[in-house]
């Protein structure tokens, strides 16, 4: 049997204004989580994902931060239109961009670009409230009034002397992070440490190639985005023998089937608005099952094995491995 992946009712609390194009929607959700995680929301007809800012070991309260983006159907409406009291409908936390069990005192060293600040705020909290490791974090803005949560990390830096690290980067002043930078704050960690990393496509991708150059493995690196992964986007799809059927709400369509196509493309091939939400394997919004034929995930940051087990693929990370296909979306 699958998860529960349905909506539930979350009242806003309070919101904070964080810096003119960033809020903190302070929600009462009775919600369990992880540092790290996050919310889907179903607004405006369509989904949206937005991280934690609050941590599970040291907040009263869940909070999401959400920035505006130019244009955007949702994050606009949420800054112009949502007040204290107002009622949305999210789904369970979910994502495993979180702190690793059993790691003892590791160090953690984090880089943080934009509002990629969110999640590993999140984490930074519950590191320094229950374990002793110490932990070392780079943030990178556009300018000091776009500089998300900057009093705070400087006040938690104030109270954990020798514990937090903090180096706040301004682009304007600074220019951009440069590879010396990163060499610079994973010194003496970059064998043991564990990486966390969140924020624009080419600041972690400078990141990651500093970090991995420097000998530290891959499985310490743990990366956040929300956007198709580099290295597993589809390649343009090429006609195949074969079908995809998809059912979803009781209706049942069929596509040819497309080399490098995943199963949520070739649901939105037959004319269906599947569910989804990140596209980069995390959420489990768009998860179903394979009833007949067989798929290939490119990667699952959100099932366990029994689910996979059962059937249960992420649609948008699931490609067929046979020449024929049903997928069945849940109703």
């Amino acid at each position: 049997m699958a998860r529960d992946h349905g909506f539930h009712p979350v009242r806003i609390t309070r919101i904070v204004d964080e810096t003119p194009d960033v809020r903190t929607f302070a929600l009462d959700a009775g919600f369990p989580y992880r540092a790290g995680q996050f919310l889907t929301f179903r607004l405006r007809g369509t989904l949206r994902s937005y991280s934690m800012s609050s941590s599970p070991d040291t907040d009263g309260e869940l909070c999401v931060t959400v920035k505006r983006v130019p244009g955007g159907l949702v994050s606009g409406w949420m800054h112009d239109e949502l007040r204290p009291g107002d009622v949305l409908e999210a789904t369970r936390p979910s994502g495993s961009f979180c702190l690793r069990p059993d790691v003892g005192d590791r160090p953690l060293v984090a880089f943080a670009g934009g509002s990629g600040i969110t999640p590993v705020f999140s984490l930074v909290k519950s590191a320094l409230a229950t374990t002793a490791r110490p932990v070392r974090l780079l943030t990178a803005h556009r300018d000091a009034p776009s500089a998300i949560f900057r009093a705070e990390l400087d006040a938690l830096a104030d109270r954990r002397p020798g514990r937090l690290t903090v180096r706040q980067h301004f682009d304007d002043r600074d220019g951009l992070v440069t590879a010396e930078q990163v060499r610079d704050l994973a010194d003496g960690a970059s064998r043991w440490a564990d990486f966390y990393l969140c924020g624009p496509e080419p600041f972690m991708d400078l990141v990651e190639q500093v970090l991995t150059a420097q000998g530290v493995p891959r499985e310490r690196i743990v990366a956040e985005r929300f956007a198709p992964v580099n290295g597993t986007a589809a390649p343009p799809a090429r006609p195949a023998d074969g079908t995809v059927t998809v059912v979803l709400r009781g209706q049942r369509r069929s596509v040819p089937r497309r080399t490098g196509e995943t199963l949520l493309q070739s649901a939105r091939r037959a004319g269906f608005t599947p569910p989804f939400s990140c596209e980069s394997g995390d959420c489990a919004t768009c998860m179903a099952k394979v009833i007949a034929g067989e798929s290939k995930m490119r990667v699952n940051n959100a099932l366990d094995a029994d689910e996979v087990a059962e059937g249960y693929v992420l649609t948008c990370q699931a490609e067929p491995a046979t020449p024929d296909l049903t997928v069945e979306y849940e109703d």
